[in-house]
């Protein structure tokens, strides 16, 4: 049989391929912009008659339609690997739960840890003259996952953006139990934040800090888009990409003429990453372009990948520190808000490289519900906030009054440096209760 004859003999509708599905299952949606659409459409309009299902997914960009079924907890449960706000809201409505990983392990998890994957369903490219569906701007641990899954349906979408790579980048059709094609919406669209003041005021404290031939790596939001912002602008020459997640400020650069990856020890000239979320800038930038290389998450994040790439700069945002140099990038409280992702891949990679700097940026204030301006710098994390990188880990801190290095400090040399880039108004506040918890010298600066 050619692939075109086995194409045909698995091709079905989508209303047809979720009935495979049953009350109990494990059912994988795959991850952001790879969340199916017609399939999803589908197992919404028969989830009444469902029960008890168990569904992963992740970086939703869209509202799934089962979300929005009649009282979605009585049928199943969204069990998410890094939330995005339409999770996150999901969390409150009773159905949406947060599974913690470190983001490098996720593959691993699908080979030896998950409980079970009865069906996985996922948005590809059309299939090419060899059997291939690429999976797009996701290879993350996909190929992980198929591999897991009883039951494989793909959903074909022609907008889906063709993402090159090394390995593991897409599934051939002898893989797929059942095909559909969808009705080709728009790839998902993940904005980014404009910077503000403070923003720009943290990247130009990192940017001065990135040399030449440095390999970048970024998260996600304003702080990490205007150091973008400003790279692009700057005389920095020969820098390379080695990132989990590809976004919008990758292309701005790129764009600028500052990239070519000539430095890069590994995977010279190529712009690695494990997924991309933006706007159709990006995802017009990465489909079929062989600058960009598409491999699992446990490559891009493992520590000792990263530690092969010299001047390696890692940049990350915070939600909020203490004067032990904890930091918290997931929740408010017990409130979640997104997940552990790959921060502390890249916050140990970025130290283990040759001249490699991680940094962890924030704003020192915001402003609570009640409107009164707080400080993101706290004596002790708020009870119920989660340490996504330990006191030990952290390298360089950012806020908009200054940066400190963090490494090889005691406590009281921590807490005094925390503590200088704390908002003004709030440092006298801070030093008593460092005094308290016995981690102030009198030495000290006042």
């Amino acid at each position: 049989m050619n692939y075109t004859e086995e194409y045909a003999s698995k091709l079905t509708t989508a209303a047809e391929a979720v009935k495979v599905i049953k009350s109990g299952d494990w059912l994988d949606y795959g991850w952001c912009a790879g969340h199916p659409a017609a399939l999803d459409q589908a197992l919404a309009d028969r989830m009444g008659e469902l029960e008890d299902l168990k569904i992963r997914g992740g970086v939703a960009l869209s509202v799934p339609a089962i979300f929005q079924v009649e009282n979605p907890a009585d049928h199943f449960c969204w069990n998410s690997w890094h939330m995005s706000g339409i999770e996150r809201r999901a969390i409150a409505q009773g159905f949406a739960y947060y599974a913690p990983m470190r983001y490098s392990e996720l593959p691993r998890f699908y080979r030896e840890n998950v409980e079970s994957v009865d069906v996985a369903m996922i948005q590809v490219t059309p299939m090419d003259e060899h059997g291939y569906f690429n999976f797009g701007p996701q290879a993350s641990h996909l190929a992980d996952m198929c591999r897991k899954a009883k039951v494989v349906i793909v959903e074909v979408n022609q907008n889906m953006p063709r993402c090159l790579g090394g390995f593991q980048e897409g599934i051939h059709v002898s893989q797929v139990d059942m095909i559909v094609e969808g009705e080709n919406p728009e790839i998902g669209i993940l904005p980014g934040a404009a910077p503000s003041e403070v923003d720009e005021a943290v990247a130009k404290l990192i940017v001065e800090e990135i040399p030449d031939g440095a390999c970048l790596q970024l998260g996600i939001g304003g702080m990490p888009n205007a150091v973008g912002s400003l790279i692009a602008k700057s005389d920095l020459k020969d820098l390379g990409v080695h990132t989990e997640m590809y976004v919008d400020a990758f292309v701005d650069i790129a764009m600028a003429g500052k990239i070519n990856g000539s430095k890069k020890s590994i995977d010279k000239g190529r712009q690695v990453y494990a997924f991309g979320a933006g706007t159709k800038k990006l995802y017009d930038y990465l489909n079929d372009n062989p600058e960009c290389m598409s491999v699992p998450v446990d490559y891009t994040n493992d520590v000792r990948t990263i530690a092969q790439l010299d001047n390696f700069m890692s940049i990350n945002n915070a939600v909020d520190i203490d004067l032990f140099g904890q930091v918290n990038a997931e929740s408010a409280g017990t409130r979640h808000i997104s997940g552990a992702g790959g921060q502390l891949d890249f916050v140990m990679g970025a130290y283990l490289s040759k001249g490699g700097k991680s940094f962890i940026c924030c704003s020192s204030t915001f402003k609570g519900k009640d409107g009164q301006l707080k400080s993101r710098i706290q004596p002790t994390l708020t009870p119920g906030s989660i340490v996504t990188d330990t006191r030990a880990n952290v390298h360089y801190l950012v806020t908009e009054y200054g940066k400190v290095n963090l490494k090889g400090m005691a406590t009281w040399q921590k807490a005094e440096a925390v503590i200088s880039i704390a908002h003004p108004d709030f440092r006298d506040d801070l030093i008593k209760e460092a005094e308290k918890m016995n981690i102030w010298r009198r030495s000290n600066r006042r």
